[in-house]
């Protein structure tokens, strides 16, 4: 049977699937696609002024449709996008989009608390998923995400950009390749002022606070600047601010212990700015600074070596290296996993700030 022929007899019974099962229609007819549409889900900041931007400039991956509560914002981006009315979405009729074949990937871009909520639904409407850091609030979230995903054979990938951008890649590559020899400790810090005083970053219920914000970025940095899972944590909550950060932390310090007396010592904040990975080898040390900025990652090693590599757009390689995996079938590259991995060392950390010591990590 020639390829032209099979591929009409699938593209056929997938149609007859849409009506049995629609969610396996999905996933026969993304198979057959070089590029995947894509539909935004909630539209503040990072969607608008970040990945719909960042859509313009991919190659295996196009803006196709977007999910709000806000009508006013519906509308703007229908003419600012060109979005055809069948393909925007409100939270109310965000489950029809099973139906909808010009939507191959859904991306989470919500406050955490209502991740694994979407991420559910969406792959229960057979939709691949995409879903911003942190990846949920619990370590039982991200398993019955990465579970609803297995279950409907869709892909889950976790929005960490810094394993895509090309200088994070050669620290990585350093690391493995014993270039600076055995890595002994690793300081990593990031965070930024907010003046907000009104915001769902400080508020609990939405999964707000600096850890669980900025706070992935140093630890999840530690994780692959060691490629170890950390064994015990002692932690330490504060704020400066406490009339606006009433019920989440404005800093948290952390210190991780690894296997091999690995050390790392770690603090994300929303009230100083701070932005550096320095990794000490024992023959050397490499550092970035800024290491998780949306661009110009910048660094230096002890032998002198800059590491200054460069891309277009850390979002639009992030979505374009991501959309590939599923046309291609690979491996993605920051699967459910490795979020699940870091909210499982978050829950160790908060548990150590509670009981005021160090707590191991199992």
């Amino acid at each position: 049977m020639n390829r032209r022929r099979f591929t009409k007899q699938v593209l056929a019974g997938a149609a007859g699937l849409t009506i049995a099962n629609p969610g396996l229609a999905n996933i026969i007819l993304t198979q057959q696609k070089t590029q995947l549409g894509v539909a935004l889900v909630g539209l503040g900041y990072y969607s608008t002024d970040l990945l719909a931007p960042a859509l313009q400039q991919t190659k295996n991956c196009h803006l196709a449709g977007i999910v709000t509560g806000t009508p006013a914002k519906a509308e703007k981006w229908k003419r600012d996008h060109n979005l055809s009315d069948k393909n925007i979405y409100d939270y109310k009729n965000f489950d029809s989009i099973v139906n909808n074949p010009a939507i191959d990937v859904v991306y989470i871009v919500l406050p955490p608390s209502l991740h694994a909520e979407y991420v559910i639904r969406a792959a229960n409407a057979g939709k691949h998923v995409w879903c911003e850091k942190p990846m949920a609030i619990t370590v039982a979230e991200c398993q019955q995400m990465i579970d609803a995903c297995k279950k409907n054979n869709v892909t889950l990938s976790i929005g960490y950009r810094m394993h895509h951008e090309p200088n994070t890649k050669q620290i990585i590559k350093y690391r493995k390749e014993l270039t600076f020899g055995s890595v002994v400790k690793v300081e990593a810090a990031a965070g930024y002022f907010d003046s907000r005083t009104d915001h769902w970053k400080q508020k609990k219920s939405l999964g707000g606070g600096a850890m669980y914000d900025m706070g992935v970025y140093p630890l999840n940095a530690t994780r692959y600047s060691t490629g170890l899972e950390p064994i015990a944590v002692t932690a330490r909550a504060s704020t400066t601010r406490p009339a606006i950060y009433k019920e989440v932390e404005e800093t948290m310090q952390f210190e991780l212990e690894f296997p091999g007396g690995i050390t790392a010592i770690c603090e994300t904040s929303f009230g100083k700015n701070m932005n550096d990975l320095q990794v000490t080898c024992s023959k050397g040390w490499y550092k970035l600074s800024p290491f998780q900025s949306y661009s110009g990652i910048n660094g230096i090693t002890s032998d002198g070596k800059k590491l200054n590599a460069t891309i277009p757009n850390q979002q639009a390689r992030q979505m374009d290296d991501d959309a590939l995996s599923i046309i291609n079938r690979t491996p993605m590259l920051v699967p459910g996993e490795e979020g699940l991995k870091d909210i499982h060392v978050v829950e160790a950390i908060y548990r150590s700030v509670a009981e005021k010591k160090k707590v191991e990590i199992r």
